[in-house]
């Protein structure tokens, strides 16, 4: 009997091997060419070694090693002071694919699929046919176990071709893996030792060594003793989460009601916001979630959307948090010298698809960075550099969305990657990240995630902008002042010796071209303390009072060291009570900082009450969120328009007329309080 085409086909069909998929589609893990599987390799046995560390709750003290055996042959040696892996799953964790721990789990980590190292050992034996081997010793054990294996595709399992143990002197615990790769080592910008100079941006409590094929040895040395605070597993939350997938967890559910499924397998959702959702949706609390039909739960994610939930919990995450994402980019920046750490900025956490996420943006600018090309940027997730595909990622659409122009950097169009002398690092931090490919080079273009990074990059962009504007502002004033007091005395000296009379005493004359309070700052560095002054001149006709405020690290404040004594200290908030400076007379205030590097304190910011702010330049009215006290900042506020003894343009007390109006009220785009036509209000994020 003829057997038909369909019989033909359906006889030649067999189940594909998850290793023999992946030997032949290499590329789609990051093997794609000689230069990227170098950096591929690294990276996931990094991943691995910091994860591991963290968790065990232990300082990551990592080796990378590079040796050239051949042309395009090198043996990758990657070693780690972790809590090492126990015998029988060494075999697992380095030979089999697609096997972790962390793929059902909830909470933020590097490595989540368990392909990373385990791809890395069938390229090496792929395209170098040699076997890898890898040691490991755990805190119990007396002795490390080694083994050398190479991976079974057609079974996905490690075939053990030998193994033993040894005494691995002077390591308590950690491991070790040797892998030979068909690779090209480059230095650059997409090169190995890019990779870990980002790594160790964010992981600032991580040493790491690295020897090059040259011998040349490269130390990132640890800037934080603190590990990443500890993630905890979380259930889902409901809010963006897809119905095929509410589905399969209704089907799946142990429960027998709705209520209980709801209340159970969702994280935030409490008896009373279940039953409410269940209300909304007209399903019944006590219909089993495996009887749920594809409309009734499609009535319920509706539902979901239009019932009030709490935000996600923080505890699944770890942020890097402002304080280390400053010290990681001066740790390893520093060589180029900026002069402006931005405040960076860490978002509160949002949801898509169920999965928690926080956005962490930070700028440096200025120094030694290259002034005529687009600035640099740094990619990262979950503590991660994305070295590849940048333009295909959410993080570069958001930088481009932005019209850097308003914040001081060249933008061609007004759209696109900006130029100028700074680099802009973002952070996205979630349960699970949305990469675009199993190679982790980026991230998909999820809207939400999207509108998060631009409104990071507006709030620290403003803090960029504001720097560049007070910078400009004091050196034009600078200037404008030093051509008064040095120009004009020149010429009334001049005058005086060509008509034979003493100079005139220029003071009035100086107060009626000015009319103004002028506050300058300057910093000195040396043996590391900051030496800093803070001169008031009274450029009017009449005698000032006014109260002086700054923000100072207050632990490394000289309290030795201050003239005067400042009147009221509460935290970091200091304010001085200026009680009386004569017409054309200086009052300066001095401090000193000790203990901080240069960039720590790089400027300062100085607020003033209790004086009519149309007539004060080079400093800030005192914001209304201040707290050093709450009566005293409350009066200070009232008498931003009590101006005593002084009277206005218009010869009203306390009133400011229209110009003065405009110049105290509109904080121009500086406050950037406008949607900016993309859909994104940033109102509470103004002043």
């Amino acid at each position: 009997m003829a057997v038909s085409t369909a019989e033909k086909l359906a006889r030649g069909q067999k189940e594909i091997s998850i290793g023999e998929f992946f030997q032949r589609n290499k590329q789609i893990l990051g093997f794609d060419s000689l230069t990227r599987s170098m950096i591929t390799a690294v990276k996931e046995g990094v991943d691995n070694s910091l994860d591991a560390c963290e968790e065990a709750g232990i300082l990551p003290d990592i080796y990378v090693e590079i040796e050239q055996v051949s042309k395009n042959e090198f043996k990758i040696i990657l070693e780690d002071n972790g809590p090492g892996i126990v015998k029988r799953q060494m075999a697992n964790v380095f030979g089999r694919l697609l096997y972790g721990s962390r793929f059902h789990s909830i909470r933020q980590s590097r490595g989540q699929q368990g392909i990373g190292i385990s791809a890395v050992v069938m390229y090496g034996q792929l395209t170098t046919g040699k076997p890898t081997y890898v040691i490991s010793k755990t805190e119990k054990e007396e002795v490390a176990h080694w083994m050398r294996l190479i991976l079974n595709t057609k079974k996905n399992r490690a075939d053990v071709i030998e193994e033993d143990f040894k005494v691995w002197e002077d390591k308590e615990h950690g491991t070790r893996i040797e892998v030979f790769i068909n690779a090209r080592y480059i230095a650059g910008k997409q090169s190995v030792l890019e990779y870990l100079k980002g790594t160790a941006i964010v992981n600032p409590h991580a040493h790491i060594t690295f020897k090059d094929p040259n011998g040349e040895v490269e130390e990132f040395k640890r800037v934080s003793d603190e590990n990443p605070r500890a993630t905890r597993e979380i259930k889902p939350h409901p809010k963006g989460i897809e119905l095929g997938y509410f589905i399969n967890m209704a089907k799946a559910s142990k429960h027998r009601r709705m209520v209980t499924f709801l209340t159970d397998e969702f994280s935030r959702v409490s008896p009373r916001v279940a039953k409410e959702i269940l209300e909304k949706a007209g399903v019944r609390e006590k219909q089993s979630p495996k009887t749920l039909s594809i409309q009734d739960a499609k009535s319920v994610l509706k539902a979901i959307d239009e019932v009030k939930i709490m935000a996600p919990q923080t505890d699944c995450l770890s942020p890097i948090g402002p304080t280390l994402i400053k010290k990681g980019l001066r740790n390893v920046l520093s060589g180029l010298r900026p002069k402006f750490y931005a405040p960076p900025v860490t978002r509160d956490p949002k949801v898509y698809s169920g999965h928690p996420f926080q956005v962490e943006v930070g700028m440096v600018y200025g120094g030694e960075l290259p002034k005529d090309k687009q600035v640099e940027i740094l990619r990262f997730a979950n503590r991660v550099p994305l070295l590849y595909h940048q333009g295909g990622d959410v993080i570069t659409n958001a930088i481009s969305k932005v019209d850097w122009r308003r914040y001081g950097l060249e933008q061609r169009g007004g759209k696109g990657i900006p130029y100028g002398p700074a680099v802009i690092l973002v952070h996205v931090a979630s349960t699970q990240i949305p990469f675009t490919s199993e190679s982790k080079d980026a991230i998909a273009n999820i809207k939400v995630i999207e509108n998060e990074v631009e409104k990071a990059l507006r709030l620290c962009a403003r803090k960029l902008k504001t720097h560049l504007s007070k910078s400009a502002k004091k050196a034009k004033n600078r200037e404008k002042f030093n051509i008064v007091q040095v120009l004009l005395p020149e010429i009334a000296k001049k005058s005086a010796s060509i008509v034979g009379k003493p100079v005139p005493k220029l003071g009035k004359t100086i107060t009626s071209i000015m009319n103004v309070i002028w506050i300058d700052d300057s910093i000195e560095y040396d043996k590391k303390r900051h030496k800093v002054q803070v001169d008031i001149y009274n450029y009017t006709s009449t005698i000032k009072k006014m109260k002086l405020y700054t923000e100072l690290p207050i632990d490394n404040l000289d309290m030795k060291k201050i003239d005067p004594e400042p009147d009221d200290i509460n935290g970091d908030k200091i304010q001085w009570d200026i009680k009386r400076i004569t017409s054309t007379d200086v009052f300066s205030i001095k401090f000193e900082l000790k203990g901080l590097e240069e960039e720590d304190f790089s400027d300062i910011e100085v607020y003033f009450s209790d004086v009519n702010p149309s007539i004060v330049i080079g400093a800030e009215m005192l914001p209304g969120d201040w707290n050093l006290d709450d009566k005293k900042i409350t009066a200070a506020a009232q008498s931003l328009f009590d101006y005593d003894e002084e009277k206005d343009d218009d010869g009203v007390a306390g009133q400011p007329d229209e110009e003065e109006e405009n110049d105290v009220v509109d904080y121009d785009d500086e406050a950037d309080l406008s949607d900016d036509d993309n859909g994104i209000d940033d109102k509470a994020e103004g002043f």
